[in-house]
């Protein structure tokens, strides 16, 4: 709290009248509680992150002072605006961090986190997307891609002491020359609220990437509804379908913004869009969404009377199938139909969770000569490490998350087979996901809980539960030595999860736990469970994998129900 002798000649911090609370990084770019995201946190961080940026070669994704630098935004209100004590305006925080160091802003305006990435890499120029991507309405954060791509975890250290020094910069400066008030707020009352106008060129070219590259093919006699709720990319989804032939309706549009987690989509959603579709007449082929920056896919079609939800990994399947692909790099927390079907032998070894995790096992694949490259995470974002070549068009890389491709590529494989979305689904080995999760959970219960049930050498990444002995991996597959009292830790490990996976429901002894993210549960009789803290917010997330969608619903309605479930009880035993 600030001095009330505080002199204008101070330092800023004598003067601020709130403890600033750092960002973070998430799973993907960073991410924050919108009460603590002043525009001068926000303002301090992307200068660190660009002097960062600026400090390291071309070659590596290093940019340039005068360079043209690429901005814009979701639809969440504090990206744009300052909202309740004056928090947020996070765009023009970015627009004000970038001409300080040299950067020569641009603004793309309201559109898709994907479309940004494909403008911005096609002039080899850096950008930062502001928004919280599907995370609760509370928070936001934004998301800094260099002159090659998406940050990768190996740039978060160096860029955090950057920011600690910048940080220290700007609140060790007097306050009579400080850019912000004691709110940390601009005092300048334009460099709080005015953007510089926003330009339609990225737009523009992402729509025409899905029209070049179908070109030649229609959706002609396909009727989509279009769930556009707040996400970012809302009207241009319904743009891109019209042009390739498809009818489509929009419907469910918002004001509010909805929070939508296209893996962790919970039934009060799903109640929704069936109503959504119940009120219109049942008349469609499928339902299209996506969430709140539009770079996740969701969905779904009818099967009878009712919709069905295709899980992002499941999705992933049906579009490598599609484009003939010959690696795929997916995370740990996939759907494993993808292991006992055709793709299986071009699978590469499964990442952790996050896109920086994908796009670097996309980049190992490229030095192994893989030619036709993609990734995929379980909600559904899917990236191309290649450029793919079909019937003649060309998709040029983009290895960052992308909602509209796959949503295409299913509606395209599902009509050029003249069947049905579920249809087509069902062709696909039968293992069925979902995923669930506990908010406002603290990170750090997450990790005490995974500490918990981990061994405790980190090279041990695999543990197989024989009858008579135990089997350890390290990280690339290789058998480790196990020694006591390793093995009699590993054992009560079991023995202790065995307690809250029990017969009581339904679960079958423990043979495998995967340590690659978080702790992933095999059993003998198929069944997956697999818990993790989320990377964005206070979350902890359980997955499941079974023979059965009412198998894998049950698990991870177990795992959250309150008070008593799943990690519940983990949390119980910590």
């Amino acid at each position: 709290m600030p001095s009330s002798t505080a002199a204008a000649t101070d330092a800023l911090r004598s003067h601020l009248d709130y403890e600033p609370q750092p960002l973070k990084f998430g799973t993907s770019g960073r991410r924050g509680l919108v009460v603590h995201l002043t525009q001068l946190e926000i303002y301090t961080n992307v200068v660190a992150e660009i002097r960062y940026l600026q400090s390291i070669p071309q070659s590596e994704g290093g940019i340039k002072a005068g360079d043209d630098f690429y901005f814009a935004h979701d639809l969440r209100p504090s990206s744009t605006k300052l909202v309740e004590n004056g928090r947020g305006g996070l765009c023009q925080a970015v627009m004000r961090a970038s001409k300080d160091t040299g950067m020569r802003p641009i603004n793309l305006g309201a559109i898709p986190t994907p479309a940004l990435t494909y403008w911005a890499l096609k002039h080899g120029k850096g950008s930062i997307m502001v928004t919280g991507s599907h995370i609760p309405f509370d928070r936001n954060g934004y998301k800094l891609n260099t002159s090659k791509g998406e940050l990768m975890k190996k740039d978060e250290q160096p860029i955090n002491d950057k920011v600690a020094l910048t940080r220290e910069e700007l609140l060790s400066q007097s306050y009579a020359e400080s850019l912000f008030d004691s709110q940390g707020v601009f005092r300048n009352r334009n460099a709080q609220s005015d953007l510089l106008p926003s330009i339609s060129e990225g737009r523009i070219a992402y729509i025409q990437r899905f029209l070049d590259f179908f070109k030649g093919e229609t959706l002609q006699g396909i009727k989509l509804l279009a769930y556009q709720h707040s996400a970012v990319g809302r009207d241009l989804l319904v743009e891109i379908f019209e042009a390739l032939g498809a009818e489509v309706t929009p419907a469910g549009r918002s004001d509010t913004f909805v929070p939508i987690d296209t893996e962790a989509i919970d039934q009060a959603q799903l109640d929704t869009l069936q109503n959504l579709w119940n009120k219109t007449g049942k008349t469609f082929d499928a339902i299209i969404s996506t969430d709140g920056d539009s770079d996740r896919p969701l969905l779904l079609a009818p099967e009878g009377t009712k919709l069905r939800f295709f899980g992002g990994d499941l999705l992933g399947m049906v579009v490598s199938e599609f484009l003939g692909i010959d690696a795929a790099v997916v995370p740990v927390s996939s759907n494993d139909a993808l292991d006992r079907g055709p793709l299986g032998p071009v699978t590469e070894p499964k990442t952790k969770i996050g896109s920086p995790y994908v796009i670097a096992g996309m980049q190992r694949a490229i030095s192994k000569g893989r030619r036709r490259i993609v990734g995929w995470e379980a909600n559904g974002g899917f990236l191309t490490g290649s450029d793919l070549e079909r019937n003649g068009n060309v998709l040029t890389a983009l290895p960052t998350r992308d909602a509209v491709l796959p949503l295409l590529c299913a509606l395209f494989a599902a009509k050029n087979r003249n069947i049905t979305l579920p249809e087509l689904f069902d062709t696909l080995p039968h293992r069925f996901s979902r995923a669930s999760l506990l908010r406002d959970f603290p990170r750090a219960t997450s990790m005490k809980i995974i500490k918990r049930f981990s061994p405790p050498e980190t090279i041990v990444q695999n543990v197989s539960y024989n009858p008579d002995h135990i089997i350890v991996r390290d990280a690339d597959h290789a058998t480790l030595e196990l020694k006591e009292p390793l093995a009699e830790q590993l054992d009560q490990i079991r023995q202790q999860l065995q307690t809250v996976f029990s017969s009581e429901f339904g679960f079958a002894p423990i043979t495998q736990i995967i340590y690659t993210d978080g702790v992933r549960i095999i059993f003998s009789n198929g069944d997956v469970a697999h818990f993790r803290p989320s990377g964005n917010a206070d979350e902890l997330r359980i997955y499941s994998v079974a023979d059965t969608q009412e198998r894998a619903n049950f698990i991870a309605s177990q795992g959250t129900t309150e008070p008593n479930g799943l990690l519940r009880r983990l949390q119980h035993m910590v």
